[in-house]
């Protein structure tokens, strides 16, 4: 592929002498390819490049709140994606034991999101972009240096060995949680990554999970670990494993499978938990990683910025990981394409977004009580179930799904400017 592109392919008018400037973004995830998209919109070239031979598919269950939808609406892609809420399908609460109750559905959660899978986001974004932008697979930075003027960075092909420097105006780090182009730039992981000290395992199932319907979900909840069965109305349902853990460094000791099974103990594990971890042993696509957030004082240092989870990871817990990485990209377009000082882009960029991903951080911590909850955390939400069969109850529910904090947080336009 070259790595020309016609300004004019994405609505951007240049003169003949203006230099278009080159961007370098690490990473082809969501926050990658939707920077990249972005840049394009301002009037920047971008080049791709990815550590993973080949681009991802398929991936865990998200959600896309308002935040998301307005950015992805503006970075062209949201006619590409569909809701796939199970709306037809029961959720229920279910213990090792063969017990099964009523539980609050997924429909529930505040904010009403788009349910789908991350390769769904992904695999749309990709396809948005124009067909002479330059992606590189098994490519990874290994030096990045930087003057007032531009960025010089070697970059490494994974697959033959070979290195070579180029320059840049800009590098845009999306390369997740444990970023190359955060320790290259920035500094090592352990001044970045705060632990929380919780495991997940996610993966979607080839078909259905035992009895439990196709388009129906479940949560098995004990205490300090979980089960999750997401259900889609068009797809395969996903499956997230959740535990607490005192050392985080063992859980990646053994097989994700093992770790697994020995955070749920040495006794049966009845039918739905013990079909959903035969079911974790055969997949051969997981999510296996502990919950951490990054915590910056800047997210940007010169001509290099972090996005996406990279800068910010606000976790799993949060539900806001997809929406925000398209957020940030899309504003981070828009103050590169208003001002010519990278440096004001930047600080503008960093300035809007910051008390929203500080928000969102928050979220994460909080709902690990939804998640992973602890022996209280547990029999509250089994009062508030068995409550929600009360006509008065559904009105309440109703009004809070409506009124929620988290939930207007999350539908804000927080790139609008």
């Amino acid at each position: 592929m070259t790595n020309l592109v016609s300004a004019s392919n994405v609505g951007v008018m240049t003169t003949s002498t203006e230099r278009q400037r080159r961007a370098l973004v690490v990473g082809l995830g969501i926050s990658g390819t939707s920077t990249a998209l972005a840049l394009l919109r301002a009037g920047w070239t971008p080049v791709l490049v990815e550590k993973a031979p080949q681009r991802r598919s398929g991936g865990y269950f998200v959600g896309l709140f308002g935040a998301g939808k307005t950015a992805a609406e503006r970075l062209g892609i949201l006619d590409l994606l569909h809701d796939r809420t199970a709306y037809d399908g029961r959720n229920y609460d279910a213990d090792r034991f063969g017990e099964w109750r009523a539980g609050i559905g997924f429909r529930d959660i505040p904010g009403e999101p788009w349910l789908m899978v991350r390769g769904d986001v992904e695999q749309a974004a990709f396809e948005a972009l124009p067909a002479g932008v330059e992606v590189r697979y098994s490519t990874v930075p290994t030096k990045i240096e930087q003057d007032a003027d531009g960025v010089d960075v070697t970059l490494t092909n994974t697959a033959d060995g070979s290195s070579a420097t180029e320059r840049f105006d800009l590098v845009v780090g999306a390369d997740g949680l444990r970023s190359t182009v955060r320790k290259l730039a920035f500094g090592p992981d352990t001044r970045y990554l705060h632990r929380l000290n919780y495991m997940i395992a996610a993966f979607q199932l080839p078909g259905g999970l035992g009895r439990l319907a196709l388009h129906d979900g479940l949560t098995l909840l004990e205490p300090d670990r979980s089960l999750w069965v997401f259900p889609f109305a068009d797809h395969a349902p996903t499956v997230l494993f959740g535990y607490q853990t005192d050392d985080v460094d063992a859980e990646f000791t053994e097989p994700p499978a093992v770790r697994v099974r020995k955070a749920f103990g040495p006794n049966p594990t009845g039918d739905v938990l013990g079909a959903a971890l035969e079911a974790l042993e055969a997949t051969d696509d997981l999510l296996f990683d502990s919950v951490e957030q990054v915590h910056m004082n800047r997210w940007h240092e010169g001509r290099v910025v972090l996005v996406g989870d990279s800068a910010w990871c606000v976790t799993l817990y949060a539900g806001m990981g997809v929406s925000a990485g398209l957020a940030g990209a899309d504003l981070l377009g828009t103050m590169l394409g208003r001002y010519d000082d990278v440096g004001r882009a930047l600080s503008e960029w960093e300035g809007q977004l910051r008390p929203h991903m500080g928000y969102y951080q928050q979220l994460g911590i909080q709902q690990t009580a939804i998640f992973t909850p602890n022996r209280k955390q547990i029999t509250v939400r089994r009062l508030m179930t068995r409550g929600m069969t009360m006509p008065v109850a559904s009105q309440v529910l109703k009004f809070v799904r409506t009124h929620n904090k988290s939930g207007r947080m999350k539908d804000l336009d927080i790139a609008r400017v």
